[in-house]
């Protein structure tokens, strides 16, 4: 069964596209962060930024002591 088919804004897989509520756009920027609060000081979770969204994401991560360092999406490790 094929349930990505019938939704008609997947997107297909391997395409690494923005975070960024809404936003269909390919990915430019790895956003690298982490919660204090709930991940060991190494631990880096990663959120996907377009040039337009990547300044109001980092935003966000910075204003709650999350953002650590953004890259090109060139530079993540991609996972299979």
């Amino acid at each position: 069964m094929d349930l990505l088919g019938a939704v008609p804004d997947a997107v297909p897989a391997g395409e690494l596209i923005c975070s960024a509520k809404g936003c269909r756009a390919p990915a430019a920027w790895g956003l690298l962060w982490n919660n204090p609060k709930l991940h060991t000081p190494d631990r880096r979770k990663v959120w996907l930024a377009c040039d337009d969204h990547r300044e109001h994401l980092e935003q966000f991560l910075a204003t709650r002591s999350f953002w650590k360092q953004t890259v090109a999406v060139s530079e993540l490790d991609r996972v299979p």
